[in-house]
């Protein structure tokens, strides 16, 4: 029996896994000593073995069907590029590129579609999915970086899930963050989202806005969490540029927001409120 320390490659979780081979027999389980999931594993994961033999690869080149050598096969594919682009022009031509390519493998995708092609036409999974996280760090935090690890998450007083299914779509911190409430049970967790989903089943509060209204909500929270003075006006303006974004002239403003609130966002003020007195609760912490 054989066994290797892995990292499952289907998202940037990175959770670690132990591939096992008996009998030419490939088993996969969670590693139990990996910091990031500590042996849990989502559905990929634990499936990871169905993707390890040969039945259903494409292990040779094919052309209309037919298994074919890989110089006839560029050629062909050459063959029609050329007498597409010369017919129509190169921006008849576009790529959409896997999101788990290397970096030096994207390169190359770019020279042929910008470089030789002559056109832009490149996209990925990359900027549907990592490019939208990266462009929403930069403005909430100044930089393309997540300010935290997961076992900060675990050690949270309080715990803000906006627009999150986790226990769907994030199970491994999910799982985790589940584990963390039954081992604090004075952890407090709010979930933001217009439906009621899976991840409800742990929250304390659910504010079940009404779709499209979530900045409503978020300036309303930030007046309401500037009237009890626990804003770190100094730190919000250095990291994310709060005066120039909302107006901001001092935790002591009043109504420098309201404008944007106009559109309600089909939770009770109470709520919102009571929202905000829990981040001022756990402020400084």
């Amino acid at each position: 029996m054989m066994q290797t320390q892995t990292t499952c490659p289907y998202c940037g979780v990175g959770c670690g896994v132990r591939a096992t081979v008996s009998d030419g027999v490939v088993s996969v389980q969670g590693d139990e000593a990996h910091p990031a999931n500590f042996g849990r594993l989502c559905v990929k994961g634990a499936s990871l073995a169905e993707t390890t033999g040969l039945a259903g690869r494409l292990l040779h080149p094919q052309l209309d069907g037919e298994t074919v050598g890989w110089p006839q096969a560029l050629n062909a594919a050459g063959e029609r590029l050329r007498a597409i682009i010369a017919e129509h022009g190169p921006q008849a031509v576009a790529f959409y590129a896997s999101g788990q390519l290397l970096t030096e493998d994207y390169y190359a995708a770019n020279k042929l579609m910008k470089g030789f092609i002559g056109a832009g036409n490149i996209d990925t999974n990359s900027r549907l999915c990592m490019s939208s996280a990266v462009t929403g760090y930069k403005r909430a935090f100044g930089a393309d970086v997540v300010p935290c690890s997961y076992e900060d998450v675990e050690h949270s007083d309080l715990v803000v899930l906006v627009g999150s299914n986790a226990a769907w779509a994030h199970p491994v911190l999910y799982q985790r963050l589940v584990q963390a409430k039954r081992d604090n049970p004075q952890m407090n967790v709010v979930v933001i989202d217009p439906r009621r989903t899976a991840t409800c089943d742990i929250a304390d509060q659910h504010l079940a806005i009404a779709p499209g209204t979530d900045a409503g909500l978020f300036v309303g929270l930030l007046q309401a969490i500037a009237e009890t003075d626990k804003v770190n006006a100094d730190f919000a303006d250095a990291a994310i540029a709060l005066e120039k974004a909302a107006g901001w002239t001092g935790s002591r403003s009043r109504g420098f927001l309201r404008p944007a609130r106009r559109r309600s966002s089909g939770v009770l003020p109470a709520l919102s409120r009571r929202t905000a007195r829990h981040h001022s609760l756990h402020h400084g912490h």
